[in-house]
């Protein structure tokens, strides 16, 4: 008894070592967490259970059958976030570079299923060179297998990937299907195809942090939604984010004691839109004035800056919060922004979580870069996710609601559950001057003709009281009242029932 005792600390101590002391070393010196060390950092402390500590590989091929450490290259296992329990794996770049093989990926694959039972995250902290191109189609079938997975999970449990290192290849495609990709500066890059394999195929020199880095994913392709200084301080976010989100889309989202009054007046709110109609406010003042102690978890902060999404609480309760942004682009909805906010509408929505939305939209942004883009199908994905979400919904509009976008920004049209406007909304077909260059094009050479039925379009319509006499507002509020009307309706929409009807599944405009 006391040898295969001995034996199995031998094993667990050769496990824990991965690529060994050097190469965790090396990974020390670059800035970077072991893979473990992530772990310890993201769990409650003595809460992770480990699994198939002893896995290693079975490949024969190219003296692999001579190089084989427990464990193969991933951690797997489960702990507890703040008393919470999640499904973890962590890629451990010292041992082959991370690199995916069969048994690796069947490890991988064992947590998913397990997530999905019981109705937990799955987070993946990916620091993979790709497949292990010493197993050939056998690596390529494991990823495909951890595809599959992420497929069967989407909207049943919250998939998370923290990228902690390079991710090339079929590793960036498990992570692409996730709810939400993290990503760490000057230490992580995503790419299908590396720097020198770009430059054979199109002659383009380009670094890895150009092609792939943190700044490239955050602010250009939109395919991260935040980036983090290094990985302790990933970890310590991460921790924090979950805090947002239920554990499965069969229960609620956690709630979190708060001292900050539910009925809270916030009297500069009263003077954050300013008298000029095109002069510009940061919305992001309204919404860290509104949600519980000013705490804002934005997602996609660099990323299509026109609009604002992410998640806050209102007693204690997360929501998703959507937002147009007058700084930018004067809050106009382009094709990124309507994708960007119509995947997170569709998250909030599958997961429970109420929908908050602050409206300051003056419609399309138009341009032949838009309309050669795709802008009417891009579009419409916003417009699909709303209509087609069954959560709370409730809508503030501040200031411009005009024309379609104002339709797509949750209105009442699209199940609306309580839409509010402040006395400053403009609700109508388009801004008045431009109606009034169309409707009145006979007297275009007569500016002061124009300037008159400007003033009598606006106010006719520039204003919330003929959306309010329709039904289309449920009330005209005081804007230091937002936060009390907000927790108000959320609290009377806490027990909402509406389903969709009956499908295999709809078809969004992709």
């Amino acid at each position: 008894m006391q040898n295969i005792i001995r034996q199995l600390e031998e094993k667990r101590a050769h496990a824990r070592v991965g690529g060994g002391e050097k190469r965790i070393a090396s990974q020390h010196a670059k800035g970077k967490l072991s893979a473990r060390e992530r772990i310890e950092a993201l769990v409650d402390e003595g809460s992770f259970e480990e699994y198939d500590m002893f896995v290693e590989h079975d490949c024969s091929d190219f003296g692999m059958q001579d190089q084989k450490i427990p464990g193969d290259g991933v951690v797997t296992g489960h702990g507890l976030v703040k008393g919470r329990p999640v499904f973890i794996f962590s890629q451990d770049f010292t041992v082959f570079g991370g690199s995916l093989s069969a048994a690796h990926a069947r490890k991988i694959c064992k947590i998913m299923d397990q997530a999905m039972k019981v109705g937990a995250p799955v987070i993946g902290l990916n620091d993979s060179g790709g497949a292990r191109i010493q197993e050939g189609v056998a690596s390529l079938a494991g990823y495909a297998d951890v595809f599959q997975r992420n497929v069967m999970a989407s909207g049943v449990i919250p998939q998370i990937s923290t990228i902690m290192g390079p991710c090339a290849g079929g590793a960036v495609y498990s992570p692409s299907m996730t709810d939400f990709i993290f990503m760490v500066q000057d230490s992580s890059y995503m790419f299908v195809t590396g720097p020198e394999v770009v430059k054979t195929v199109t002659n383009e020199v380009v670094t890895a942090e150009e092609l792939g880095g943190a700044i490239t994913h955050t602010t250009k392709s939109g395919v991260a939604d935040k980036a983090f200084e290094n990985d302790m301080e990933a970890m310590r976010q991460l921790r924090r984010f979950l805090g947002f989100l239920p554990s499965s889309n069969r229960e609620q989202p956690p709630v979190q004691a708060t001292d900050d009054p539910w009925d809270r007046a916030e009297p500069s709110l009263d003077n954050l839109v300013p008298p000029n109609p095109n002069k510009p406010y940061d919305m992001k003042e309204l919404i860290q004035k509104v949600v519980d102690e000013g705490e804002f978890f934005e997602t996609q902060p660099n990323y299509a800056g026109n609009i604002i999404t992410g998640f806050g609480r209102f007693e204690g309760h997360p929501v998703g919060i959507v937002a147009n942004q007058p700084m930018v682009l004067a809050g106009c909805l382009d094709i990124a922004s309507a994708i960007k906010a119509g995947r997170f509408v569709r998250f909030c929505d599958a997961f429970n979580i109420p929908i908050v939305t602050f409206v300051d939209v003056p419609g399309f942004l138009p341009g032949t870069a838009q309309e050669y883009g795709g802008i009417i199908k891009h579009g419409a994905k916003l417009l699909y996710a709303y209509a087609e979400a069954t959560v709370p919904k409730v809508t503030v509009i501040t200031r411009k609601a005009y024309g379609g976008a104002y339709d797509v920004m949750a209105s009442k049209h699209l199940r609306g559950d309580v839409n509010y406007a402040w006395p400053t909304a403009e609700i109508a077909v388009m801004g008045p001057k431009g109606a009034v260059e169309i409707i009145f094009r006979a007297d275009k050479d007569d500016p002061d003709k124009l300037a008159e039925k400007e003033q009598e379009y606006r106010e006719k319509f520039a204003n919330p009281f003929v959306a309010g006499s329709l039904g289309f507002l449920d009330d005209v509020i005081m804007p230091h009242n937002t936060r009390k009307r907000i927790s108000g309706s959320l609290r009377l929409l806490r027990n909402k029932k509406l389903e969709n009807p009956w499908k295999k599944h709809g078809n969004i405009p992709l």
